[in-house]
């Protein structure tokens, strides 16, 4: 394994901090990001305002995954998310392009710059991009702004490699995303209603994100987009079962008449109560996402985690906190 010199934007975040863990023994790793304290594994950490005066040494490959999260409670202006994750990316990816001795460059996306609702059973790569909301919005035009650079100026980029990746909902050890949100309503022992409804998404384990990322780093592999997930997708249900075996309980899953829960969504549209028929769709809607365009290109048949160990792993992160 060669070592290289890595430079990882958003550094003191949870995907930044796993892949500094599982980086930091073979590569030089250093960091960008709003400020700059030390942290352990990283060379040197630095701001935004050196990128700008050319003091961040040269590096082999950028790994791009500052940005402003997906905000479910909708309280977020408009105009940061393209303020970070749309202009942010240009800057970055102006940088790389502007040096020619990094020769890789990966962007975090997200399967929500593709689609909200994903159309039909699996989503590929070659869906046309129709996000919905600022969140999805504003990565798709990072990602237009990067892909239509690698068209206009193909000279720029001979012998460099630019990923974009798209992952599913990322979870591990030190996660604080919607799967803390659902542990905690678990864990409190309250009987899961919607047991009735059997849909299906696909999540991505952290471990197998950090082994996606050391393959694409070490090999050479088309440019373009990539979706990121595990390679199985399980139900809500499934979820409930793997929370619950991680904590040593048994669950509890109630199949409401899907009937009476549509009618209780719709109460709370006019009365404006926590479940309403949005929330019931995306507690319920299917979100399947297929992975297999990357396993092809680092040449493996299937990721070194199965999805239930990951999500097991990641809940018991959880317990006593």
């Amino acid at each position: 394994m060669d070592k290289k010199s890595i430079l990882i934007t958003g550094i003191h975040g949870f995907v930044g901090s796993n892949l500094v863990e599982a980086l930091k023994d073979n590569h030089t790793i250093y960091g960008l990001d709003i400020v700059a304290p030390e942290k352990d594994g990283v060379e040197k950490t630095f701001s935004w305002g050196n990128l700008e005066n050319g003091s961040i040494p040269d590096v082999d490959a950028i790994i791009h995954l500052a940005g402003k999260a997906h905000d479910t409670k909708n309280k977020s202006a408009a105009d940061i998310y393209f303020k970070i994750n749309t202009e942010l990316t240009k800057k970055i990816f102006d940088y790389f392009t502007g040096h020619s001795s990094t020769k890789k460059f990966i962007f975090f996306s997200s399967v929500k710059a593709a689609v909200d609702k994903v159309p039909g059973e699996v989503l590929t790569e070659d869906v046309t991009p129709c996000p919905v909301g600022p969140y999805g919005e504003s990565k798709v035009r990072a990602e237009e702004y990067i892909l239509t650079k690698l068209t206009k100026e193909p000279e720029s980029f001979q012998g460099r490699d630019v990923i974009i990746l798209r992952p599913c909902m990322i979870h591990g050890p030190g996660n604080k995303g919607n799967l803390n949100l659902l542990y905690g309503v678990i864990s409190k022992g309250i009987p899961w209603p919607l047991g009735a409804f059997e849909n299906i998404r696909t999540f991505t384990s952290i471990d197998n994100l950090t082994f996606v990322i050391s393959g694409i780093l070490e090999k050479t592999i088309e440019n373009g987009v990539y979706n990121m997930a595990d390679d199985e997708a399980l139900s809500t249900n499934e979820l409930i079962s793997v929370i619950c075996g991680a904590m040593d309980k048994k669950a509890r899953i109630w199949k409401l008449p899907k009937g009476l829960i549509n009618l209780m969504a719709k109460t709370g549209d006019i009365l404006h109560l926590p479940l309403n028929t949005f929330r019931l769709t995306k507690l319920t809607e299917n979100y399947v996402a297929s992975n297999a365009k990357i396993k092809r290109a680092l040449g493996i048949s299937k990721m070194p985690v199965q999805a239930q160990d990951g999500l097991t792993k990641t809940i018991k992160s959880f317990l006593g906190k």
